[in-house]
């Protein structure tokens, strides 16, 4: 037990660890900047989104039906207000976005432009079941989240003739978009008999609008049958809600998607009367939804947070690469010495989220890497007075960042690939340590030493 209190190289590995856990205090420091200019991103984002347009969302067309029926209650009779709606029996959607980029400072927002269309065709035959004396008014409502995205209304038209539409949708579930008022008489004609019903004709509506948004444009599939077509230049596409797309495909060029629901899958007739019914029931409506978020394809704050994360790894095998050369070729090195090295390489995390905002991810990493590197390659050919020695050190760095680059690029295996490499070089440094005698290694340190305060001694005398 003595042995052990007395050794010197157990000493120095004490040290080298309570160094190495200090020099966590810088890397936190950088990871906290990270986070702190990501929120920044997302804040910014907001900004934009509030000065221009945000995520957009759309729901309809469907039908508003505003009647008036006696009710007789106590002995007395009130006219009391009731609204009716009729969703689409088919349903389709197109739309083909183009997606630009809005900055401030050095800070960017994904917005697009969407070409889109709507068609289908209703089923007017549910007017027949209210009394046309009773219809106060009868209007085709199309929601969107931010109407101020519309940019521009082409053509509306139902049954092949031009329609005006009007801003709003005088509902309180969604207050944004645009309806059209229809003329009952045209719709039902002169007779309002139940016989009719045969002969009414479908309403067919074809709605075209330009529509810009920010990140993410989902479609409600308000139909009975609904079919949904996106389509992009942008090809970096990550689609959303409760349905995955049944077709697409994605190239280097953009993307194409499709969708297809009806309303045994989706129970959207059902969940759509509750909603308008109670607002409080629209929860599991609104994630009735298809769509696709435009989404970057290198968040380099992500990966900035995912090159902190491995920091530890880097510094323990430099650590223990010089800890291995002390015991290997008897040459002691200051703990001041493991200070600057791992300094170091706490900058080259800083560095790399600095230019990172600037040049992006993978020119950062590659500047970030080349200056850490030749900056510990000077100083530990310095240090083991030898510029060969550095070189190699140097060489066997770049090759540790470029597998920490690996690690990063490859997500869906950066784990399994991390665990294989710390358990490469774990079972390398056991292999290369196996024969040595720490004990020995330890009095071997202790005669040297006293050798040579004893010559010091004999010089004074």
């Amino acid at each position: 037990m003595k042995n052990i209190f007395n050794n010197q190289t157990l000493a120095k590995f004490g040290f080298v660890l309570l160094l190495f856990v200090l020099l966590q205090i810088p890397l936190s420091m950088v990871s906290s900047l990270i986070s702190e200019r990501s929120n920044r991103l997302e804040e910014v984002r907001s900004e934009i989104a509030r000065s221009s347009t945000g995520e957009q969302r759309i729901i309809g067309p469907f039908i508003a039906v505003n009647y008036t029926e006696m009710v007789y209650r106590e002995g007395k009779s009130f006219l009391t207000e009731y609204r009716k709606y009729i969703l689409p029996e088919t349903f389709n959607f197109s739309a083909e976005l183009e997606s630009f980029a809005k900055y401030r400072g050095i800070y960017q927002a994904r917005l697009y432009q969407a070409e889109s269309q709507l068609t289908g065709s209703f089923d007017l035959a549910p007017l027949l079941n209210i009394e046309q004396q009773k219809i106060n008014s009868v209007s085709m409502v199309v929601g969107v989240t931010d109407s101020r995205g519309l940019i521009k209304l082409n053509n509306m038209t139902l049954n092949g003739k031009n329609v005006e539409v009007q801003p709003g949708t005088g509902l309180n579930q969604f207050v944004q978009g645009f309806h059209t008022e229809l003329d009952l008489t045209e719709l039902l004609g002169a007779s309002d008999s139940r016989s009719a019903q045969q002969q009414i004709q479908p309403l067919k509506f074809d709605y075209r609008f330009l529509l810009q948004g920010m990140g993410s444009l989902q479609v409600s599939p308000i139909g009975k049958e609904s079919r949904i077509e996106m389509a992009s230049s942008w090809p970096h596409p990550s689609f959303s809600g409760d349905f995955l797309p049944i077709s697409s495909d994605i190239t280097d060029k953009g993307f194409n998607a499709e969708w297809v629901s009806n309303n045994f899958s989706s129970n959207i007739s059902q969940l759509f009367e509750r909603c308008m019914f109670n607002s409080s029931a629209c929860a599991e409506f609104e994630r009735r939804q298809m769509g696709v978020n435009l989404i970057e394809p290198v968040d380099h704050y992500l990966k900035s947070h995912r090159a902190v994360n491995y920091s530890l790894l880097v510094i323990t095998l430099v650590f223990a690469s010089f800890f291995l050369l002390e015991i290997f070729q008897a040459r002691l090195m200051h703990p001041v010495q493991y200070g600057f090295v791992g300094l170091a390489l706490a900058l080259f995390y800083l560095l790399l989220i600095s230019l990172s905002e600037h040049l992006g991810f993978n020119w950062a990493y590659a500047l970030s890497a080349i200056a850490s590197t030749v900056l510990l390659s000077i100083y530990v050919g310095g240090m083991l007075a030898s510029a060969k020695q550095g070189k190699l050190f140097g060489v066997c760095l770049l090759v540790l960042y470029a597998m920490l680059f690996g690690l990063l690029q490859a997500e869906s295996y950066a784990l399994l690939m991390g665990s294989l490499l710390c358990f490469a070089i774990l079972s390398l440094v056991m292999i290369l340590t196996r024969n040595v005698d720490w004990y020995a290694n330890s009095t071997q340190q202790s005669v040297a030493k006293q050798v040579s305060s004893a010559e010091t001694k004999h010089e004074m005398d």
